[in-house]
């Protein structure tokens, strides 16, 4: 054998030994429990918790809707904190928990990474860093295990901090780091301002919603508005809001009640984040290198701020975004780059979502109901001649056009984008306009 062929083999051999190193190396694995596999009953229930300590009966109740079976964590730093926590400090009764620790993107497309994930009955994402979470996870196999198991398996899926951040349908990046209020609300399209809304981990409870946590922090509250702000106004969709300060949880069981839980009685609170329904609701200054102006008379965004006990007392219905028990309603708004808050705020008036008028006045066009979900129905004005009506959304993009309405045409729209919808009406001697919001 020639030297040539001595060192291709050598060469090879080296290949083969840094290959499979990196591959072992690309994630590391603590495991607790049993690693035969069981298959137990769960709920796809979801856990979100503010990034301190964990709540302890927030937890519980999260491995115990898992029925007993698998638990995964995922993190991008760390090591194995939640193991016996998970496995025996609590009291639970769980088959096994695994740490699984990604040290680079390869462990991304390993084989026993995305099998255990699928396996899993019940997925828990710690904190650290959500761009590497988004960076690592997005369009490979793990993100296709883990909304399986969202979607498809439905077990209890759950996250802190970092965790919390991606779980919404809307998120934070943080690809270049955080960002202030101070800076969002200065210039909402900062360098450090990277919200996306590409499909990503997809909690049907959590669409058109972006997460924030460690709320006890000043700092939060004005970039998580900002956030809200350039997701209506980039995306077209009626964005919410979900927060915890650092010690609070929130379990959403299937109903999609949210239940707060607090380790500190009265100190710890969740945020329900929303914008007005009165019309318009949008931001008023929303662009480049200028002070967000988010104002609507003192009254542009609703939140309902409540306090979570370890008794899990206080809840808030994410079906209405409007009922809610143990908690009190709060104006936010900005004026010139400054949040301010009216903590003696009042409910939203969903009511009046629209120009349309749901009483007998036959002179205006109508578009009922003002939320929809499947199917909206346009009136004409009796007085109307020949005319057709068009379907803008919020950014203007024509989604519906009917040339010949006569009377009222229902219009089916179970596959629109949610969001803010506006109905045009055009004849020889009106130009008339309705709002109704596509849930």
């Amino acid at each position: 054998m020639n030297k040539l062929s001595n060192h291709l083999i050598f060469y090879c051999m080296f290949l083969a030994v840094n290959l499979s190193f990196a591959q072992q190396s690309s994630y590391t694995s603590f495991f607790s429990g049993d690693k035969a596999d069981v298959q137990t009953p769960t709920e796809g229930v979801c856990v979100m918790m503010g990034g301190a300590s964990e709540n302890d009966t927030a937890m519980k109740w999260f491995l115990h809707h898992s029925g007993g079976g698998d638990i995964v964590v995922l993190r991008a730093s760390g090591s194995d904190g939640y193991n016996d926590y998970m496995y025996s400090e609590l009291g639970a009764n769980v088959n096994s928990v695994e740490t699984i620790v990604f040290n680079n993107v390869l462990a991304s497309r390993d084989p026993y990474v995305i099998n255990q994930i699928r396996n899993a009955e019940g997925l828990w994402l710690a904190g650290g860093d959500q761009w590497m979470y988004y960076s690592f996870w997005k369009g490979t196999a793990i993100d296709t295990a883990i909304n399986y198991l969202i979607n498809e398996k439905h077990v209890p899926v759950g996250g802190t901090s970092a965790g919390m951040a991606v779980l919404g349908s809307i998120i934070n990046t943080a690809q270049n780091g955080g960002v202030t209020s101070e800076g969002a609300l200065t210039d909402p399209y900062n360098d450090y301002v990277n919200i996306s809304n590409e499909y990503f981990i997809d909690e049907p409870i959590l669409k058109n919603i972006i997460t924030d946590t460690h709320y006890d922090n000043p700092d939060r509250k004005g970039r998580h508005v900002a956030f809200i702000a350039r997701s209506m106004k980039d995306y077209g969709v009626l964005a919410k809001g979900i927060a915890c300060e650092e010690y609070t949880a929130i379990c959403i069981d299937e109903r999609g009640i949210a239940t707060v839980y607090g380790d500190h009685e009265g100190q710890d609170f969740a945020y329900f984040v929303q914008a007005n329904c009165a019309m318009p609701n949008d931001a008023e200054i929303c662009r480049a290198g200028v002070p967000l102006t988010w104002d609507r008379d003192h009254k542009a965004i609703k939140v309902y701020k409540v306090a979570g006990n370890n008794a899990g007392n206080n809840t808030f219905d994410l079906n209405d975004w409007l009922t809610g028990t143990g908690g009190s309603w709060q104006d936010w708004y900005v004026v010139n780059g400054v949040l301010k808050v009216n903590a003696n705020g009042s409910a939203p008036d969903c009511s009046i979502v629209g120009t349309s008028n749901p009483s007998n006045d036959d002179s205006k066009i109508k578009a009922l109901p003002a939320i929809a979900n499947d199917v909206v129905t346009v009136s004409i004005p009796q007085n109307s001649a020949d005319h057709a009506i068009t379907i803008t959304n919020a950014m203007g993009q024509v989604v519906y056009k009917n040339n010949a309405v006569f009377a009222s045409v229902q219009i089916n729209i179970s596959q629109w984008q949610p969001g803010l919808y506006i109905v045009h009406l055009s004849d020889n001697n009106n130009k008339m306009s309705a709002r109704f919001v596509k849930e």
